[in-house]
């Protein structure tokens, strides 16, 4: 894809922070205006993440303008809101490329750029990063700032508040940056805050100010429009003695999308000593009609033509995972009262819009709190409730203390919708969920669970919500292939396997939803094909059967070969002292990149060519 500099004048001259720090100040506006026209010619016609980058073009622009990037430090949090930095730092013309099998990385990527300080993916960490980095700068002691900008929804982590208490109690210089959204904390943006912001970032309010009370009673003009109007403050002081209370000193909120107020008060706020918290107001999607209206429908989209009202809408497809899990929740809470269904943050992704809306009382949404999640569902099922976790495979890694800890060592009946497992796709290393079979696999008193098809992963969602103890159900993004779901109340004998197809020599046994693909291999090799259903227990019965009736078994799983499935089909055959060839198919000891998930799948030999290939190099 090209795209014509010359509609970009000023941007066509920026190919680092250097070249923007070079123009003067009153041609930044333009620059934004340029820089957002750009992120929306080239978001629709390759795709990618939207609404968030268009929220933070003057911020981005003014962070870089005041700051002597990279060496000053700059973190994001979380990399959807990166686009523009991306943009301005060297990677313009590769911006198409952007969630594409060796193109851009989405997030903030350190192999891809120096101007990346943190690699991130994940939300919520940029405040701690930031602090080490502050620590660390103090030590080295070259005046290097430190910044870390962080959306409103990412606050709503505990980890965030752990890092700001921290920095508030050894008090090194740094900024955070709050960009509130409109999503969440603030609506009180105006002209007397911006011009309070200004005023109060400035060197002769500097040391005045003790917290919020002690600077309007030093101010007379505010003093005054106090007595009068005092509540109309709330707004301002209430964040203000929050974020004070932690150690911060506290400007704002200002207006997100004022390029000049923003350059002005970060330029204050540069040399300010201790920590600083800036609070912003923004506007996600903001100069994108629709996506400002709609900004959860517009945070990631497909290419689209920017003059259409609508998206397009995708070729009707068969269901996906998460949209029979959330079919299921449906069914489920209409006969069974006691489900709840807990989600850190992920209704639209998990599937669960419908049921969040027909069945409110039984839904709770924890917001971007994995630990709390966790241990939230323990309680309600020690309370009688019969809890669903619904969560991703790469974010229940931040959950698994908690996992350990408060569930399974006490044996509660929480059952774990584990969607996003396997190859994710577009979005890379940080979201792969290719280590939760390797993670889980190791805890006591845990089933668990991996569906070939939908109708496997309703039955088995069925089987984990009837169960005593904790369970796990995982599946991948993507769409399911188009078997008929079960009833309610259908079950399947726990650590029971499926035999498919009958063989010679070779067994594979299959875990999970790559049984379509074992299924080619199978009838190329006349091999005997399992699906396995449960990963832990085992059905060691057939393990024992197929070990005395073939030459060589093969494990095949959308998941680390490292303590994975195929790790625990190696352990049971290793302890019954049986001599027979075994080769594990899944994915390779390395972080694996954004594609497709074909494409990655292709290229880890994990289509039904690469087994096949795999195969025959083994007996070869």
């Amino acid at each position: 894809m090209t795209t014509n500099l010359a509609d970009y004048p000023l941007l066509a001259q920026i190919n680092s922070p250097k070249d923007l720090r070079n123009i003067s100040q009153d041609q930044l506006s333009r620059i934004s205006n340029e820089l957002r026209n750009y992120l929306l010619n080239s978001v629709s016609k390759s795709s990618g993440h939207f609404a968030s980058g268009l929220g933070t073009i003057e911020l981005t622009v003014a962070l870089h303008y005041v700051y002597n990037t990279p060496f000053d430090h700059l973190i994001w949090d979380v990399g959807h809101q990166a686009y523009p930095h991306k943009i301005l730092t060297g990677r313009r013309d590769q911006l198409h490329t952007i969630r594409q099998k060796d193109g851009l990385h989405p997030f903030p990527w350190r192999e891809e750029s120096e101007y990346d300080t943190l690699s991130v993916g994940h939300s919520s960490t940029s405040i701690s990063a930031a602090l080490g980095l502050a620590v660390a700068a103090e030590k080295e002691g070259k005046n290097r700032k430190t910044v870390a900008v962080i959306g409103d929804g990412a606050m709503t982590a505990g980890m965030a508040f752990e890092a700001l208490n921290h920095a508030g109690d050894i008090k090194k210089d740094m900024l955070v940056v709050l960009n509130d959204n409109e999503m969440s904390i603030s609506e009180n943006v105006g002209a007397l805050n911006n011009h309070l912001a200004k005023m109060l970032s400035g060197s002769l309010y500097t040391g005045l100010r003790e917290g919020s009370k002690r600077l309007l009673k030093n101010i007379p003009p505010i003093k005054e429009l106090a007595s009068r109007a005092e509540e109309h403050l709330k707004g301002m002081v209430v964040p203000s003695t929050f974020f004070e209370e932690l150690g911060f000193n506290y400007i704002g909120p200002i207006d997100g999308h004022d390029v000049d107020g923003l350059v002005e008060t970060i330029k204050n706020m540069r040399n300010l000593k201790g920590p600083q918290l800036l609070h912003i107001a923004t506007k996600k999607g903001k100069g994108y009609y629709a996506a400002e209206q709609d900004p959860i429908k517009y945070h990631a989209v497909p290419k689209f033509n920017p003059n259409d009202e609508n998206l397009p809408k995708s070729k009707p497809a068969l269901p996906t995972y998460s949209q029979i899990f959330g079919d299921w929740l449906c069914k489920t809470a209409e006969v069974d009262k006691k489900l709840v269904a807990i989600t850190p943050a992920m209704r639209e992704g998990s599937g669960m819009v419908e049921f969040s809306q027909r069945f409110p009382d039984q839904y709770y949404d924890v917001a971007i709190a994995e630990q709390h999640a966790v241990t939230y569902a323990a309680g309600l099922a020690i309370g009688g409730q019969k809890p669903v976790v619904a969560i991703y495979s790469s974010f229940l890694q931040r959950g698994y203390d908690q996992l350990i800890h408060d569930i399974a060592i006490q044996n509660l009946p929480v059952m774990f919708a584990v969607d996003r497992a396997g190859i994710v796709g577009a979005d890379g290393a940080t979201h792969q969920g290719s280590f939760d079979l390797s993670f889980l696999r190791c805890i006591p008193n845990l089933v668990i669970m991996a569906p070939a098809n939908e109708r496997e992963c309703q039955l088995m969602l069925n089987t984990g919500h009837s169960l005593e103890t904790p369970s796990v159900v995982r599946y991948p993004r993507g769409g399911g292939t188009g078997e008929t779901l079960p009833c309610v109340d259908e079950t399947i004998d726990v650590g029971k396997g499926l035999t498919i197809k009958t063989g010679r020599k070779i067994a594979l046994l299959s875990f999970g939803t790559m049984l379509t693909e074992a299924k080619i291999a199978a009838a190329e090799l006349d091999a005997t094909l399992v699906d396995m259903r449960f990963v832990k227990p085992l059905d060691t019965q057939l393990i024992d059967e197929l070990i005395n009736s073939h030459e060589l078994v093969v494990t095949i799983e959308d998941n680390a070969i490292a303590g994975g499935a195929g790790s625990g089909v190696n352990e049971y055959i290793l302890s019954q002292g049986k001599a027979i060839k075994i080769l594990n198919i899944g994915i390779p000891d390395h972080f694996v990149k954004h594609g497709t998930q074909a494409e990655v799948h292709q290229e880890l030999g994990l289509d039904s060519a690469g087994i096949i290939n795999k195969i025959n190099n083994f007996i070869s």
